[in-house]
């Protein structure tokens, strides 16, 4: 994986750009792809994957169905193949599967060996051994899995399944889509009813993907709006073709790029437009962003658009916590569309930033201030003074903490400021959005 520690660091200097203009891809959804692999090797027979993110979060879940029996082939053409091993046929891995920075994948993958007899170890880097896993190992161990992990529950961390495992209702304490996916893959190879019960709604992908492979879930809503969701197993998957859509989550950096470069009118193809991971556009619209969705379309299940973005004077906001679960990987860069609008923006009830692959909050605050934005760090979320449109001053280089969105976030500011903003590091951008650069020199090239 990156980021070995005898890689030298890759700092960059972001300068102003002139207006961004033309059409772009963004790649593939990350939670899809990551969930498109580990449902095609739980079938009998042949799936095919296109438009699947080749980031390193993907491609060390590919490594781990691989390690686990699952043969995984890239054509030429782009399009992955997967040979599952059924549900249930999950082998003992011979090594430590490496999960480098991907807290998705480590957290779905113990689902899924929870409920198999077999042992694995998981290991990642630095960041994501940082990262907790007692919200994941608490209700799998509810359902017969055994840990042991690090002092603190963090990776190294070893998981003994179970076979056959205890079906469990779980309410969940804390909004996490990669808890509740994490049960329903446990739950595949586990006989009786599993049950999560989810009182504020996240990221609905598993459902929708595990109902399209043909697993057994049914989706109630009681009347104060929480969500039950239940499969009974064991069950069988069906192989399918997967048309993985644009990750949203890749798509806001520029979104919000266009949106405060002066002049830019840029179009994204291919935006998943889930409801459930679309909040940053809903917001950046409240602010006065001008998004028009063309084309809008299903594929596999999943809405998606073409999004065309166009320059736009924002004005700052209050954030409604409500929405927060919908956009909770884009405040780093929607941070930096709150320091361009004109007043205040205050953001709340985002505890959750605290524990990704850096503490997000303090982390942007910190370069914020860096660049000379007018920043007020609370517990739970930031207070941003925007310049009203005005360039930023600019400065570095800013600590990403091997934080990929962090990266690419000041990157985006860079584009908006007087002197530059320099990056400590750009390696951590592959994990997520490998031609994140190449885009994005692309478009600014396109505007000159």
């Amino acid at each position: 994986m990156a980021h070995h520690a005898d890689e030298a660091a890759r700092p960059r200097r972001f300068s102003a750009a002139s207006a961004l203009r033309g059409a772009i891809r963004v790649p593939g959804d990350k939670s899809i792809s990551h969930r498109a692999l580990m449902l095609s090797a739980l079938c009998v027979g042949e799936s095919r994957i296109s438009g699947l993110l080749e980031g390193e979060d993907v491609l060390a879940t590919a490594a781990a169905m691989r390690a686990m029996g699952a043969t995984i082939k890239r054509g030429d053409d782009g399009v992955w193949t997967v040979h599952g091993v059924g549900v249930g046929g999950l082998m003992q891995p011979e090594q430590a599967l490496d999960m480098g920075n991907s807290g998705t994948s480590t957290r779905l993958l113990m689902g899924l060996v929870a409920s198999h007899p077999i042992t694995a170890m998981f290991t990642g880097d630095a960041s994501l051994s940082r990262r907790p896993m007692a919200r994941v190992t608490d209700p799998l161990g509810e359902m017969g899995a055994e840990f042991g992990a690090s002092p603190g529950g963090t990776l190294p961390l070893m998981v003994r399944g179970l076979q056959p495992a205890v079906p469990i209702t779980y309410r969940l304490p804390v909004a996490s889509a990669q808890v509740k996916s994490a049960i329903l893959l446990a739950a595949l190879n586990t006989p009786g009813t599993t049950t999560v019960i989810e009182p504020i709604p996240t990221r609905d992908h598993s459902e929708r993907m595990l109902a399209g492979f043909g697993a057994p879930l049914t989706v109630e809503t009681d009347p104060d709006g929480v969500r039950h969701i239940s499969i009974t197993g064991p069950c069988d998957l069906r192989a399918q073709d997967i048309i993985v859509p644009g990750d949203p989550s890749s798509a806001a950096f520029f979104i919000v790029a266009a949106l405060i470069v002066p002049g830019s009118d840029l179009v994204i193809e291919n935006v998943g437009m889930n409801v459930t991971r679309s909040g940053i556009v809903t917001v950046l619209e409240q602010m006065g962003g001008q998004i028009e969705r063309l084309n809008e379309r299903t594929v596999g299940g999943e809405p998606v658009a073409d999004l065309r973005v166009r320059a736009s004077a924002l004005k700052g906001i209050a954030v409604d916590p409500a929405i927060v679960p919908s956009m909770v990987d884009e405040f780093p860069v929607f941070f930096i569309a709150a320091a361009m609008a004109q007043g205040t923006t205050v953001t709340s009830g985002l505890d959750e930033l605290r524990v990704k692959e850096s503490d997000r909050l303090a982390t942007m605050a910190r370069g914020l201030e860096a660049i000379g934005v007018v920043v007020e760090e609370r517990e739970d979320g930031l207070v941003i003074t925007g310049s009203g449109g005005a360039m930023l001053p600019g400065g570095g280089p800013v600590a990403t903490l091997l934080d990929h969105r962090i990266a690419m976030s000041f990157a985006v500011a860079g584009l908006v400021s007087t002197s530059g903003v320099e990056v400590d590091d750009t390696r951590p951008i592959a994990t997520s959005f490998p031609d994140f650069l190449a885009l994005l020199d692309q478009v600014r090239g396109a505007g000159l």
